[in-house]
């Protein structure tokens, strides 16, 4: 995809909140994104969370030979009767991992393990629990079929089959599947770096006793963790005072250094943000404001190579914005194909929600199932955006867009599971 031009917006600019809607900031990031290039060549154990570079393909067919997939006798479908009682001699066993040797001629059969080689001149496999054996011979009737509980070679996968394609972000069953074509070393797209640090003179860390006015720093440990799950390279910059000259001299090393920047505070409309005057010095925005709550102060652009979200001080909007645009944005800058957001799910509100319509918002949410075995949801007490244990409390947004009003008991509403990405 070709990138666009940065949009040549005043840092000064006061946007109305409402001219920016979550779709449609979520595509601006989107057109402005492309994925890095530099590869590398790793053990197939390292490769957990990171997203492939080159297509992986099939050395071979799997499985590469015809095989039984149950436990029972292998014989030629000629033998199986169409009504009434057949038997059949057993001429030997075959156990997965060995061949066997022998050949099965009208009215024999082979006992078979699951998974092992089908004998030459055998076609069919009867599971054991529809014979009847005594000795070395077996009586069943009518009704398995010609071919049954056979898998063919190539099955699964035939030789040159395309397995995993380029872009995909590898997962624990991938592993396994790559594995099972005795490839060891995989080729990846480089980690992703990202910078962060947070701004403000009120901020104190882990272990100092607060001043008056004072807040502990959490936006650091909780977007620490974030970028974590994304299994990119972290560089954590600390906590940069309200300064001009300081965060100049932050936002430069950070965009040298990586190929996201974050910041958390700063962004709003207070006396002592710098922010926007810097990146109108230092860089390029798309946006300041989005129409959303929590997190409507986002900021989104570019410092030098580097893409630049300024995530808002309150430690509950630091995360929904970044689960509701960081994350995807980061996905596809991996080099991930088309990376989807966490799906939405109906679910049934069982308290009232009020809600100004004209902006999207995620309210933190409790899902369960109700008595009759439907989805039922309802809002965390406490929405506020600095109430961090509300993150803590909910398994899921509740996801009100902003053509929605207040919610009544009762109405259905969409649901966002933050399982998987929290």
């Amino acid at each position: 995809m070709t990138q666009p031009d940065f949009i040549q917006a005043s840092c000064a600019d006061d946007y109305d909140p409402d001219s920016m809607p979550v779709d449609k900031a979520r595509h601006f990031i989107r057109a402005y994104l492309e994925p890095v290039q530099a590869q590398e060549s790793i053990h197939l154990r390292g490769v957990l969370g990171r997203v492939l570079a080159q297509d992986i393909l099939s050395p071979c067919n799997v499985p590469n030979h015809d095989n039984s997939a149950m436990d029972g006798y292998a014989l030629n479908g000629a033998d199986l009767p169409a009504s009434g009682q057949a038997s059949l001699q057993v001429v030997g066993t075959a156990f997965a991992g060995k061949t066997f040797a022998g050949k099965v001629g009208s009215g024999e059969c082979v006992r078979i393990m699951t998974g092992a080689v089908m004998p030459d001149q055998t076609d069919t496999v009867i599971i054991q629990e529809h014979v009847q054996a005594e000795g070395d011979r077996i009586t069943f009737g009518a009704g398995t079929k010609a071919g049954q509980n056979r898998r063919f070679a190539g099955e699964d996968l035939k030789l040159g089959q395309v397995v995993l394609p380029a872009g995909h972000l590898v997962r624990p069953a991938d592993l396994g599947l790559i594995a099972s074509l005795g490839i060891g070393e995989v080729r990846v797209y480089r980690k992703l770096r990202a910078a962060f640090f947070s701004t403000g003179d009120e901020l104190a860390s882990i272990g100092q006793p607060l001043a008056a006015g004072q807040v502990y720093d959490s936006n650091r440990y909780t977007i620490y963790g974030m970028l974590s799950r994304l299994g990119v390279e972290i560089i954590d910059m600390g906590v940069v005072r309200d300064d001009p000259i300081l965060l100049e001299k932050a936002l430069i090393e950070a965009s040298q250094s990586a190929d996201v920047v974050l910041t958390s505070g700063g962004v709003s409309v207070g006396e002592a943000d710098y922010m926007k005057e810097l990146l109108n010095k230092l860089g390029q925005v798309v946006f300041w404001k989005i129409a959303m709550k929590p997190g409507r102060p986002l900021a989104y652009g570019r410092i030098g190579h580097a893409h630049y979200f300024g995530l808002p001080g309150n430690p509950v909007s630091v995360m929904v914005t970044f689960y509701q645009f960081v994350r995807d944005a980061m996905l596809v800058l991996m080099g991930q194909a088309n990376p989807q957001p966490a799906p939405l799910l109906n679910a049934v509100c069982i308290t009232s929600i009020k809600k100004t319509p004209g902006r999207t918002e995620f309210q933190r949410g409790a899902l369960g199932l109700g008595d009759d075995g439907a989805w039922t949801v309802q809002a965390i007490g406490n929405q506020g955006s600095g109430v961090l244990r509300s993150m803590s409390e909910a398994n899921c947004f509740i996801v009100l867009s902003d053509s929605c009003g207040n919610i009544d008991a009762g109405m259905t509403v969409q649901v966002q599971l933050m399982d998987g990405i929290i």
